[in-house]
């Protein structure tokens, strides 16, 4: 007898000096139950409990004992679910018939009744397909469902528990449950009496919102309708819980529609958008909007593209007028939309441009007070589209690098999870040839200085080009730090001191760089390496980047060689071209090394 059984078994044996009457006569129907084990000399196993109880069940039928009744069912819904299936179904036709007659009792209380529910879903659950097609078995899950839209409240959350449990887990193989029509059926017509029994309509909702299951095919379509209908009634928690059984009932609808019907659907479904200011109502559309479309993308995914832009449009304003709960609900569904509902081969295609006018259109001044949900938006756009940003949101970085710069703009964070997302999107290069630095005094377009971009940049950059940074970030530092040692010879400390914090985050930028960049065999030249050597030895205010981004690129060089693995940057036999390119300049670092530690202040 395992262990949680016979814990469960001690408890109630504990209650025998319990104050509760009922409490007692547990305890004492379990003491005399081992009794007749015992003296039976039967094994103390489950299977024991159950053969004892049922026969006093079968004894008590019709006795109108209705404490000893109590009590023998309250002990049954402890021991099922610990009994063998094969013996639930072996038992199943005498359990149905001497359960079901409790179900029946005008006088019953709470307490019988959940007890009753309990035994009924254990010996139900336990049952094969064939079962499921006895008049008895069809019979119980309809009295259930009855239960489950009861006035007691205790009884009615038990019986939605059991009915959700049993048509969550159809007996294999198969994948609809046998009673799935007979539950259909009971929904539709509960449903349709919604306006004369509102009480009954709302308890049908919320077992269906609570019920994962796969909805007949033929029937699928009237259920849709029914639900859709009732937030015509005006009736704000009927509207809501509508909506959320919508929701649950949408998991199975890519299984049960073809894009066609799948697509009128979401249309009827787009129809009914409450008002924003409707919170709950506005939340639980929002969410069905957001499942049913990523369900639309599986089977029609060009057709559910193409009707993106309209739909964000739609969205949108959520984001701006709802209340708090309503906007951080359209926010989900729009970053959903996008991560999940834009093709890769369309990402740039002119619908993604139609989807970048609309996100766009977020950061006029209109929505001040959502810009950092706006912003989240289009770091996410930013993020999905990668190379194909540029120049497609090009516009759209240089709009949000503007507002972070205005001196009184209170969401510069979420500006530069943007940026951030901008740069790794389409590399360093680009990024800055979208927003220039203009460090050096050089002529751009736009001639604005953005220094304030390398502390950004150097957390984002990924697998960029190595050669980007000698080519152009190397000349750059320099510049700065020839322009810095200018100043000091001027006697321009705070101009030096500037010029070369400049310098010193132009090489902070090596770190990202020497993470995994794609070109190290052409990249990595003898000029290079001794360039970073001399820099190591001569220059301590570098060292620090230096060694990190030498050590950041090494580590993740040697990872990739000896890790099989498909998704990294460069192949494994790349990575190992780079470790063994990357070996024959060990010997010069380690001797450069020696020499700083041997010079450090300290090592006599």
């Amino acid at each position: 007898m395992d262990s949680e059984f016979e814990h469960q078994l001690q408890k109630l044996r504990d209650k025998i000096g319990s104050k509760t009457p009922h409490q007692q006569q547990h305890a004492a129907m379990l003491l005399a139950v081992e009794e007749t084990i015992t003296e039976q000399k039967a094994a103390v196993e489950p299977a024991s409990y159950f053969a004892a109880l049922l026969t006093l069940m079968e004894q008590q039928s019709g006795s109108g004992s209705n404490a000893l009744s109590n009590a023998i069912i309250f002990l049954l819904s402890v021991v099922l679910p610990h009994v063998s299936a094969s013996m639930l179904r072996a038992k199943f036709t005498t359990m149905m018939a001497v359960l079901s007659q409790s179900l029946d009792l005008a006088s019953a209380d709470v307490a019988l009744l959940r007890s009753v529910i309990s035994c009924l879903e254990t010996v139900l659950l336990a049952q094969d397909a064939s079962s499921w097609r006895q008049p008895i078995a069809q019979g119980t899950l309809r009295s259930l469902m009855q239960l489950s839209t009861d006035s007691k409240p205790k009884i009615r959350k038990r019986a939605q528990e059991a009915v959700s449990s049993l048509l969550s887990r159809p007996p294999p193989p198969t994948a609809i449950h046998p009673a799935a029509h007979i539950a259909s059926r009971f929904v539709l017509e509960m449903l349709a009496n919604a306006k004369a029994d509102p009480q009954a309509a709302m308890h049908t909702l919320q077992l269906v919102k609570q019920t994962k299951m796969l909805w007949p095919a033929d029937e699928f379509e009237g259920l849709c309708a029914a639900l859709m209908q009732l937030p015509r009634l005006n009736t704000p928690y009927v509207a809501t819980l509508a909506f959320q059984a919508l929701e649950t009932v949408f998991a199975s609808a890519g299984e049960s529609l073809d894009e066609d019907q799948f697509r009128d659907l979401l249309i009827s479904v787009i129809d009914l958008k409450p008002n924003s200011s409707d919170s709950a109502t506005s939340e639980a559309w929002l969410n069905i909007i957001q499942k049913g479309y990523i369900a639309y993308a599986q089977i029609g995914a060009e057709a559910c593209f193409q009707s993106l832009p309209d739909l964000i449009d739609l969205v949108l304003p959520d984001i701006e007028l709802g209340k708090s709960s309503t906007r951080d609900a359209a926010t989900r569904c729009v970053w959903a939309l996008i991560r999940e509902c834009i093709p890769d081969s369309k990402l740039g295609s002119d619908g993604v441009q139609a989807i970048i006018k609309v996100l766009a259109g977020g950061l006029s001044y209109r929505y001040r007070e959502s810009w950092a949900l706006v912003f989240l938006l289009i770091a996410a756009l930013f993020q999905r589209l990668g190379k194909f940003a540029h120049p497609s949101m090009d516009a759209v970085a240089k709009e949000v690098a503007n507002m972070r710069m205005e001196p009184e703009f209170q969401f510069k964070d979420e500006a530069d999870a943007v940026l951030g997302a901008a740069i790794r999107a389409v590399g360093p290069q680009v990024f800055l040839e979208i927003l220039p630095l203009n460090l050096d005094g050089g002529q751009s377009q736009d001639n604005v200085g953005r220094a304030w971009l390398l502390p950004l940049m150097k957390s984002h950059i990924r697998n960029a080009p190595l050669g980007y940074f000698v080519s152009t970030m190397l000349p750059l530092a320099d510049k700065l730090s020839v322009q810095s040692q200018q100043f000091v010879s001027q006697n321009r400390e705070l101009e030096a001191k500037i010029y070369n914090a400049l310098s010193q985050q132009v090489w902070a930028l090596l770190s990202g760089f020497c993470n995994v960049p794609v070109d190290i065999l052409d990249s990595f030249t003898v000029g290079f390496a001794e360039r970073l050597a001399n820099e190591i030895l001569e220059v301590p205010a570098t060292r620090s980047a230096i060694c990190g981004a030498l050590q950041t690129l090494l580590t993740a060089v040697h990872a990739l060689a000896h890790t099989e693995s498909a998704n990294g940057p460069i192949t494994q036999q790349q990575a190992l071209a780079a470790e063994m390119h990357l070996a024959q300049f060990a010997p010069d670092y380690l001797a450069q090394l020696f020499n700083v530690f041997a010079l450090s202040p300290g090592n006599g």
